[in-house]
């Protein structure tokens, strides 16, 4: 399968581990020239770099924070400096925060949660993006052809008590990218999302017993929960050249649920 990526300028966001790092290889072993951004994790950054170049690719490091609207700009202007555009964004940096409760903490009633934390969760899961997207489209416009891909939450399908603002934020992403597909698409500009369920990530396989890995995985279809690369490979796939026309879709990899 031909996916095009050689030499093209691919920036993920919230690529300094799970799902992004293994993003940002995927790219790489395709030839791609990879912008990796990160909030507070610059040796996780600086490692998924290293693996990058290891890959085949070029990588370039830059800060990310889904709160400044700046450093959405200075890091699409970075790309476009060094490279002279982007080709590909692949929006997936998140910020937990307090979004979804913690096992064995109290959940509040829907009535009882803050308007700061509701506004703030919708900040980062909704208006991030939308800031990163308006600094990358002047670098991408133009391009003989582009790619977007939003990265979802399978929670914002299955849903979660004490989680409704994150699962607002991450349904949002869907009627952004349909509409985004009708405004971008004569621009040669494709526009999708990557819902991934419950994944194999470092943080998940440190903090979710064994057990309940197993447990987990015997009620999918597929028997076994995503790895990070199983997510990541279909995000290529719709960020490549190989994907011709699906545009303003929605692909699930979560083991058939």
């Amino acid at each position: 399968m031909e996916t095009g990526l050689a030499g093209k300028v691919v920036l993920v966001s919230g690529a300094s581990s799970g799902i992004g790092r293994a993003t940002a290889v995927g790219f790489a072993a395709e030839g791609a020239r990879v912008g990796i951004t990160y909030h507070e994790n610059r040796p996780g950054a600086d490692e998924t770099a290293q693996v990058v170049r290891a890959a085949g690719g070029e990588a370039l490091v830059c800060r990310y924070d889904l709160r400044d609207e700046r450093t959405a700009r200075e890091t699409a202007d970075r790309l476009a400096e060094r490279w002279g555009g982007i080709d590909v964004l692949v929006a997936n940096a998140v910020s937990w925060g307090d979004a979804i409760p913690r096992p064995g903490t109290p959940r509040p009633a829907f009535e009882d949660v803050p308007a700061k934390l509701w506004q703030d969760v919708l900040q980062t899961t909704i208006g991030g993006v939308y800031h990163l997207v308006q600094a990358a489209l002047p670098a991408m416009r133009g391009r003989p052809w582009g790619r977007i891909v939003f990265v979802g939450a399978g929670l914002a399908d299955t849903g979660l008590a004490g989680a409704g603002s994150y699962g607002a934020g991450k349904s949002a992403l869907y009627g952004l990218a349909r509409s985004l597909a009708w405004e971008l698409g004569d621009a040669g500009i494709l526009v999708n999302t990557v819902v991934p369920g419950q994944t194999l990530t470092a943080n998940v396989v440190t903090h979710m017993p064994a057990v309940a890995c197993t447990a987990k995985a015997a009620t999918l279809p597929s028997r076994r929960m995503s790895t990070p690369e199983d997510v990541a490979a279909a995000v290529v796939f719709l960020g490549s050249a190989a994907n011709g026309n699906t545009n303003g879709e929605t692909l699930r990899v979560t083991g058939g649920i």
